[in-house]
């Protein structure tokens, strides 16, 4: 395989090579990994945390290393150095929790049907997990699953998004100072070829990124009769009442719709509001939004980064086309900018959509607020229940009861109430389900998100002699 070129996004020049890994080194490394991984589960929930939270300690060594790394893979400063921190906490919050997790998971009792036959249940990890991993949160998306399947006993391959690789070599020299997580934890870096390979050697498969190419591996699984969780796209919508604070309701919106420049699942992209406040939303929206500044020239100041890959621009720039041409208006900002080479946009409010344009119908993963006034509430949940997305929502109204009201009824697997975006702070308390084309699978979030990489075997024993051969009897007189 020839080496892969990769583009620095704050000057869309090409600073940095990978050498991408191919079938027969995968395999080799696969073989280690389940020889390595049959130890690891052996040696228990608590040996398992222990090492586990000295790897904790050993990234918060590498932290400023991890940090810049990914501030050029991503054109991004303090996200980025937050990253290593929140992949720490969330290492020790599962160590804290695992262990209650896997014994309440473990049952015994008597069979219901017939009192001489007992039962116990083991929990049987998945021996070799594969992750692949996307661009716009390269170290924190790579580690989501990783990190509870290895409390649960697997072994874990991660290719991450070949356009963001520069974080591997830290994160990697954090892995190395811990032997017994180097000895089941690799990266390997590649592009599609090197994640065909992965997922033709592993026994369950992670996946985080488009609707296409989550179809494609999940009808890989399917041949292959392997488990694939997949966490696709989203189009979120918010829903704002006549009722909520407008201020507090746009600023809300604003933080959902342009964190990450955007590009995050569970950005805010369709923003429904009662037409009786539509105007003075939309003017306060506008205010919000003009007084962001780019981080340009300098990647410490200012609120939006470039996009990370470049042809996203191109890609947010054509839905923003699509709907000025069928009559939607640009409040503030508008295309993305080239600045010193690196692809920029500054937050964009648009009114006058509607769902035959493209930007109210799919992902759009840039900082663009379309903003469609409804009538009622029955027509609001109809407009944000219009798409073939259900990843996450919000609904933002005078108090909490109003917005639950409206919230119980939307077709998605998590709603934000009051506020936008907040799935992020829920990881390890609540499952939820992604509705459509949004996600497959058990959830990453809560107990499923250890418990859906062990396999449930039962032991059952009856206490007693085998009474029941009569059954076998084709004639029970004779």
């Amino acid at each position: 395989m020839t080496t892969i070129p990769v583009t620095n996004p704050r000057t869309g020049e090409v600073d940095h090579w990978i050498e991408p890994w191919g079938r027969a080194e995968i395999a080799a490394l696969g073989a280690d990994l389940r020889k390595a991984q049959q130890g690891w589960s052996e040696a228990g929930i608590t040996h398992r945390a222990a090492v586990l939270r000295r790897w904790a300690d050993a990234i918060e060594a590498h932290a400023g290393a991890i940090g810049d790394a990914e501030a050029v893979d991503t054109g991004r400063s303090r996200v980025a150095h937050e990253v290593p921190h929140m992949v720490v906490a969330s290492i020790r919050g599962w160590c804290d929790a695992a262990p209650t997790l896997l014994e309440g998971a473990r049952l015994q009792g008597r069979s219901s049907v017939t009192d001489t036959v007992s039962f116990d249940t083991e929990l049987d990890p998945y021996p070799l997990l594969g992750v692949i991993s996307p661009w716009n949160h390269p170290f924190l998306l790579s580690m989501l699953d990783a990190v509870p399947a290895l409390l649960a006993g697997c072994a874990v391959i991660v290719k991450p998004s070949e356009v963001t690789p520069r974080f591997v070599e830290p994160v990697s020299a954090s892995i190395a100072e811990v032997p017994e997580v180097a000895a089941v934890l690799r990266y390997v870096l590649g592009g599609p070829e090197t994640g065909q390979a992965l997922v033709d050697e592993v026994d369950v498969l992670c996946f985080t990124g488009s609707v296409t190419t989550g179809r494609a591996l999940a009808e890989t699984c399917a041949r292959r009769f392997i488990p694939v969780f997949l966490e696709l796209g989203g189009k979120d919508a918010a829903i704002v009442t006549a009722s909520a604070d407008l201020a507090q309701a746009a600023a809300a919106v604003l933080k959902g719709a342009v964190h990450n420049t955007g590009q995050i699942c569970f950005a805010t992209e369709r923003v429904y509001v009662d037409r009786t406040v539509h105007d003075e939303f939309v003017e306060e929206l506008t205010a919000q939004a003009s007084r962001l500044e780019l981080n340009h020239p300098d990647i410490d100041r200012g609120h939006l980064g470039p996009f990370i890959l470049g042809r996203q621009a191109d890609i947010v720039d054509a839905h923003l086309a699509d709907a000025v041409a069928r009559g939607a208006v640009i409040r503030c900002g508008g295309p993305s900018e080239t600045l010193d080479g690196g692809r920029y946009m500054r937050a964009t409010v648009l009114t006058g959509v509607d769902h035959s344009m493209t930007i109210m119908r799919e992902e759009t993963f840039g900082p663009v607020v379309p903003v469609q006034a409804y009538d009622h509430v029955d027509e609001a949940v109809r407009l944000a229940d219009d798409s073939e997305y259900g990843l996450s929502a919000a609904v933002i109204a005078g108090d909490e009861a109003e917005a639950r009201v409206i919230g119980r009824r939307l077709h998605a697997g998590a709603v934000s109430l009051m506020d936008t975006s907040l799935t992020i702070t829920i990881m390890r308390d609540v499952e939820k389900t992604s509705y459509g084309a949004s996600g497959l699978g058990g959830s990453r979030m809560g107990p499923n998100g250890l418990l859906r990489f062990l396999r449930r075997k039962a032991l059952i024993t009856r206490s007693g002699p085998v009474t029941d051969m009569e059954m076998l009897r084709e004639d029970p007189r004779s």
